[in-house]
């Protein structure tokens, strides 16, 4: 594809992100699946400009609402073209041809635009603070509060694109083996900061089509969610859960962690996100897990499991405000009202899992939230309801399961891009007691 094909492209993408519910990569997966003539670098190049334009979504907003311009996926392209890519007018115009595959010509407007742009930086001093740090306005006192003079910073880092990392699985190899093999097929990877297991990447790869990801011996995972795993402590022999275990990306974590030796239950209430966990624990060599979908049958089944597991760890589901970097539409569709029913539902399902723990086993909280009504006020409320349960310190835990300088010194674990390198995440590890 010519650069101005990719750019229509990136248009037409954006106005279907626009028109969706759903999540922009699905949107995009959908998009280029119908669309195999597009190849892997022009959809790298496609991407790029989408996702960029995602990126900068409020501060190329800004700039269209202060030059009296429509904000729609074509006009911001264009200004994305001139604030980032630093184009002309000539250059643009030539790419906005009206030809076969290529934008329509440009408009009187248009060329308005880009004439007022000319020369403009992306950032301008009468932004806000929500806007230069692209998010919305009525979640800013939420993290003012979490983050006070260092709030620039963090959301400097968390509106910038993630590195990959990387989880080795240890059924299968170690992270030296699997680092000196990636090396061999050309991607130079780096230990990660905390996780004995993660390695990371400096960018965006095809690991799908690499040998060692078809052969099980790494997984794509933040180090923050391998921490979490390592933080549940789950042993060979023990009854576990991954309560809410969606596609099973910590299942496979917490079996590696079990060797495979004991029980481990993957619960979700979507039947078709626990189905396609199936193919990753073929994939990995994991065998110990058992799946269950709680709908009426398995909620039926949930009832009798009082007091049955070692472990249970509760992914909760949240506002994902910690992945923002990964996900930038997510913030522009959660609302208000998302967040309120988010913490009830966090709340209902802290009270559901309280009974499946042993006396004397642990109950694991973690979101991938930043905001501490998801989070820190979450564990108030459950420990005033639950006085069987007690935190056990972070920095105590951490020494027990996963070893070396523990990042925080609290009594839970909060990470952020800006402080850790890795997405936001939140965790507390509960313990029952014995009677």
């Amino acid at each position: 594809m010519q650069p101005a094909a990719r750019i229509a492209a990136a248009i037409e993408l954006l106005s279907e992100i626009a028109k969706e519910d759903r999540p922009a990569d699905q949107v995009a997966g959908y998009y280029f699946r119908n669309r195999r003539y597009i190849g892997s670098k022009d959809r790298r190049a496609i991407s790029d400009r989408v996702w960029g334009c995602l990126r900068r979504r409020a501060r190329l907003g800004w700039w269209l609402a202060a030059l009296k311009v429509e904000d729609f996926p074509r006009e911001r392209v264009i200004a994305d073209l001139v604030l980032t890519d630093r184009l002309d007018q000539a250059t643009i115009s030539a790419a906005f041809s009206g030809e076969k595959n290529c934008p329509e010509k440009l408009t009187p407007e248009d060329r308005r635009l880009i004439g007022a742009l000319q020369g403009k930086d992306i950032f301008h001093h009468d932004m806000s603070q929500p806007v230069r740090g692209e998010f919305p306005d009525w979640i800013e006192p939420r993290l003012a509060e979490l983050f006070g003079e260092h709030l620039p910073r963090e959301m400097a880092v968390l509106r910038d694109e993630a590195p990959v990392d990387l989880r080795v699985n240890s059924l299968k190899t170690d992270r030296d083996s699997a680092r000196g093999a990636l090396a061999k097929e050309g991607f130079k990877a780096e230990p990660t900061r905390y996780s004995p297991l993660g390695l990371r990447l400096p960018a965006r790869v095809a690991l799908t089509a690499q040998e060692l990801f078809k052969a099980g011996l790494i997984e794509v995972q933040d180090e923050g969610s391998q921490l979490v795993a390592l933080l549940v402590d789950a042993k060979p022999g023990h009854s576990v859960m991954d309560f809410c275990a969606g596609a099973g990306g910590k299942t496979l974590a917490l079996a590696a962690a079990m060797q495979n030796k004991g029980r481990l239950f993957a619960c979700d209430t979507h039947e078709g996100r626990s189905e396609r966990a199936v193919l990753r624990f073929r994939r990995a060599g994991v065998h110990n897990v058992t799946r269950r979908v709680l709908d009426d049958e398995g909620s039926k089944w949930l009832k009798r499991q009082k007091e049955v597991f070692d472990r249970v760890l509760v992914d909760a589901p949240c506002s994902g405000s910690g992945t923002w970097r990964r996900n930038p539409d997510a913030k522009w569709r959660l609302s208000e009202q998302d967040l309120a029913e988010l913490t009830a539902l966090q709340a209902r399902i802290l009270d559901q899992t309280a009974s499946l723990v042993k006396q004397g086993g642990r109950l694991i909280y973690a979101t991938c939230s930043l905001l501490p009504e998801e989070n820190e006020r979450q564990i108030e409320r459950f420990l005033a309801a639950h006085r069987e349960f007690t935190v056990m310190p972070l920095p105590e835990v951490w020494a027990e399961s996963i070893g070396g300088d523990c990042p925080v010194s609290g009594p839970y674990l909060r990470l952020t891009p800006a402080s850790h390198e890795t997405d936001g995440f939140y965790a507390a590890v509960l313990s029952k007691a014995k009677s």
